[in-house]
């Protein structure tokens, strides 16, 4: 496990500094404990390790699991209340390079509140990050436990997807406009993980827009289109299934998918990957 943070004397207290996913130490008086999430991701993880004593606020889209619903919001990814991160006296605040703004960034450290910034783009990362918001909550102890059952889970999907082909897969993050997920995405390893190639895996953004016209010369065999809740649905679904031509449609292989499994990388990432390889095979999950 990396070392994540070094203690240090300065005068009668003990100084941490802990080091964020981009490089920068963040140094504060002694460990957090009133921590403020902007990122779901980071939330979730906060409960599964067991540190939600810590955790003051979160934002409108932390909404899992429901018990963090009681935990004050402040607002959006974003555009965050700064009135309101300030006055749940947050000693730190966790955000995202995917998800939250430069600026929120810049006015946070304007008030004076130090701010640790993650993001995960491959599972690698996303057990790095587990490893750290234990060190956040003072949950190290938990930390074994979870990467384990994470680990075993992937390993059981590789085990019953790896006697069958590598169909082409065509994976749809939001309809209009088309975004679909690149080489460095998560939810593209997690496709290689669950037996399946995505044809969008070129360099490039994690999640550039993509024409429908390189989406059917793709000519995938499986689409998995990722629902958010009420903003997709139906009419995005008889969009796709209109060209008849690509072989996903003219098998019936056009599923939909729960965007929020896929794009948390928190434990429930491997129920997000468990969808995607029954998908894929359902051959292999009879």
């Amino acid at each position: 496990m990396p070392a994540l943070l070094c203690l240090f004397t300065a005068g009668p207290a003990f100084a941490v500094t802990y080091r964020d996913m981009t490089g920068r130490a963040i140094t504060l008086a002694g460990p957090p404990t009133r921590i403020v999430s902007l990122v779901p991701s980071v939330t979730e993880l906060i409960y599964a390790l067991g540190g939600e004593d810590r955790l003051v606020g979160r934002t409108d889209f932390c909404d899992y699991p429901a018990a963090a619903l009681g935990k004050p919001s402040v607002g959006g990814m974003i555009a965050p209340n700064l009135e309101a991160i300030v006055a749940l006296r947050a000693d730190l605040v966790v955000a995202t390079t995917a998800g939250n703004r430069e600026e929120t960034f810049l006015q946070l450290r304007r008030l004076g509140l130090p701010t640790y910034i993650v993001n995960a783009d491959r599972v690698g990362e996303v057990f790095d990050l587990v490893a750290r918001v234990g060190a956040l909550t003072g949950r190290t102890t938990a930390v074994a436990a979870l990467v384990a059952q994470m680990n075993e889970r992937i390993r059981g999907i590789r085990t019953r997807v790896q006697p069958y082909r590598t169909p082409r897969v065509l994976y749809v993050l939001w309809p209009e406009p088309l975004i679909v997920p690149a080489r460095h995405a998560l939810v593209t390893e997690l496709i290689e993980i669950a037996g399946g190639r995505s044809v969008t895996a070129v360099d490039g953004d994690a999640y550039p827009r993509y024409s429908l016209e390189a989406a059917v010369a793709a000519s995938p065999e499986v689409i998995l289109l990722a629902s958010h809740g009420s903003r997709t649905g139906a009419a995005v679904k008889d969009k796709w299934e209109r060209l008849a031509s690509l072989p996903a449609i003219k098998t019936g292989r056009l599923y939909a998918v729960d965007g929020d499994l896929m794009h948390r990388y928190g434990p429930r990432m491997i129920d997000g990957l468990a969808q995607i390889a029954r998908a894929i095979h359902p051959e292999a999950f009879r």
